[in-house]
């Protein structure tokens, strides 16, 4: 199995690295290649709990590639790490099959608590160069994310995010008007403020009936 999804990752850099010659160029020079095949044998040994040896693998990993993949993380089939120096992936991140990700990227968390807290990306996923997606959420399948972004909350399928916070600026394709994002966020918050109102009646009223029946 996982002689398969190294095979499957070299496949992948040959298929979308214009720089990519042959599959034995690619297993022997491709650092991105490397880190994984590294990791799918610290991965390995994670899941039948051997945590120390799965760590020193991932750090050695992280030295001979300048790319620091835990463990525990979840990567998919056909997978394309590009150039790849700085490129951080945490414990509980889950990356889809076919996705892309280049240098200086970050899939990590926010907080202290264990459980999951890293990003999960689906299927498809272009992560551009020192793009950040930080927390535990959904990317839905084949979405972008431009390079710098900092990405805080879930995408839809089939969207592109830019922007410090990331914003959808196209989906499917067709660009968004920027008064189309703002009007949406202004929805979601009218949505918050009447539920809380329909609470509120819905206290007044029970209070209103328990007077009422006191008084009868």
């Amino acid at each position: 199995m996982i002689l398969k999804d190294i095979w499957l990752d070299v496949k992948a850099v040959q298929a979308r690295d214009p720089a990519a010659r042959t599959a034995l160029e690619v297993l022997l020079l491709y650092q991105g290649v490397h880190a994984l095949i590294w990791h799918r044998f610290a991965h390995w040994f994670y899941q039948h709990r051997m945590f120390f040896i799965a760590r020193l693998i991932s750090q050695i990993s992280r030295f001979l590639t300048l790319i620091e993949i835990h463990p525990g993380a979840q990567m998919g089939h056909g997978i394309l790490i590009d150039h790849g120096s700085g490129v951080v992936i945490g414990e509980t991140a889950v990356v889809g099959d076919n996705c892309t990700i280049y240098q200086g990227v970050t899939l990590g968390g926010v907080g202290l608590n264990k459980g999951k807290r890293h990003p999960t990306l689906g299927n498809n996923v272009t992560v551009g160069c020192g793009a950040k997606i930080l927390g535990a959420f959904e990317v839905g399948d084949n979405c972008s994310i431009a390079a710098n972004a900092v990405l805080l909350k879930p995408l839809e399928d089939n969207v592109t995010a830019a922007g410090i916070p990331a914003r959808p600026v196209k989906k499917d394709g067709m660009k968004i008007p920027r008064n189309r994002v703002v009007h949406s966020e202004e929805i979601e918050q009218l949505n918050e403020r009447i539920a809380c109102l329909e609470q509120e009646i819905r206290r007044l009223q029970k209070e209103r009936r328990e007077k009422s029946e006191k008084k009868g």
